[in-house]
């Protein structure tokens, strides 16, 4: 059974692993093996805090094959980002001229650096193997983070954002980066994306002009990409709009990938699970394939499985109480697709 559980230090080669699996543009993995240790040391200190929301907390979630042992997905959730470090993005406004001379008006984009989601809960790094694509891995995982969410609201904010990762090949090349980030930064993508990762983002702050960019002044290429999901992130941004997630114009502003936001009690996830309780275990043949946690932060665990109601309670397989660690009158969260 594959089970979404917090990421310890004894992950540390199993993440290392991940990260070289993801590959060039992956920024959250384009870093060091000494900053995903710190990654891992950092995120044990978040689940077991009493602390409620803080700009120190990541949630980290691994993907586990309890059959085997094998890690073989994760995804984060970064409770308060743009405190501490600036959070930067470009937003695409529209803007009208109209010359009366010539009869003629031009609406044309204009990029605007921006840091306007300091404070929101950031959504991320979810990574599957591609082995375990379309086994309901990729769902699991990325659905396990709202259940973390509606275990402990507080610990996050009222605002939730996700960005999807832009145009960028399997030898760091990305178009929006030429086009405006190589002027401006003079390095290649990929050492950019390394420092945004390991380090703070004062830097871009230091080279990033702060007047608009006139997107018509950029190559087709470029252009073409501004707000567009890399292919290997198609599905993370299906998932992402089935729970409500949006894009409104604020994209990447290194490979030109979109932003998606929501409000956190808007959340399919968070608002339609519930809590109930476990009547006991059954073999399950025909029952509801549901999401299911143990409801727990620093214990958490969340299971896609098949489950049976009755009047006053809910039944679960064996192997799913196992996992969760639960028995029978211990309350459980479901989230059940209508």
């Amino acid at each position: 059974m594959l089970v979404a559980r917090p990421a310890t230090t004894d992950d540390f080669d199993a993440l290392v692993n991940l990260a070289r699996r993801a590959g060039a543009g992956f920024t959250s993995l384009a870093v060091g093996d000494e900053a995903l240790q710190r990654r891992l040391v950092k995120s044990e200190k978040s689940f077991t805090s009493k602390t409620s929301i803080s700009p120190d907390h990541v949630y980290l979630l691994m993907l586990e094959d309890t059959d085997t042992g094998t890690i073989c997905g994760m995804s984060a959730v970064k409770a308060q980002i743009g405190i501490r470090d600036p959070f930067f993005n470009f937003r695409i406004l529209k803007i009208a001229q109209k010359s009366e001379v010539t009869d003629r008006r031009f609406d044309m984009d204009v990029l605007i650096l921006v840091n306007e989601y300091a404070g929101a809960s950031e959504v991320g790094s979810l990574f599957v193997t591609s082995d375990m694509r379309g086994a309901g891995a990729g769902r699991l995982i990325s659905q396990a983070r709202y259940m973390l969410m509606a275990a402990d609201r507080e610990r996050f904010s009222d605002t939730i954002i996700s960005e999807l990762r832009g145009h960028v090949d399997e030898n760091g090349y990305s178009p929006f980066w030429e086009a405006i980030g190589r002027k401006f930064f003079k390095m290649d993508f990929n050492e950019a994306d390394q420092i945004s990762a390991e380090k703070d983002n004062q830097f871009i702050l230091d080279l990033m002009p702060t007047f608009p960019i006139y997107a018509e002044l950029l190559p087709d290429d470029a252009k073409a990409v501004m707000g567009q999901t890399h292919p290997a992130g198609i599905g993370a941004r299906r998932y992402l709009e089935g729970e409500g997630f949006r894009y409104n114009g604020v994209i990447d502003i290194f490979d030109g990938g979109p932003s998606v936001s929501a409000p956190r009690d808007d959340i399919r996830t968070i608002k339609d699970s519930r809590i109930i309780t476990v009547s006991g275990e059954k073999n399950i043949k025909n029952g509801h394939l549901a999401m299911i946690s143990n409801d727990q932060i620093d214990s958490f665990r969340c299971v896609l499985d098949k489950l049976e109601f009755e009047e006053d309670g809910v039944w679960l397989s064996p192997s799913a109480l196992k996992v969760l660690d639960l028995s029978q009158g211990d309350q459980v969260r479901i989230w059940v697709k209508r």
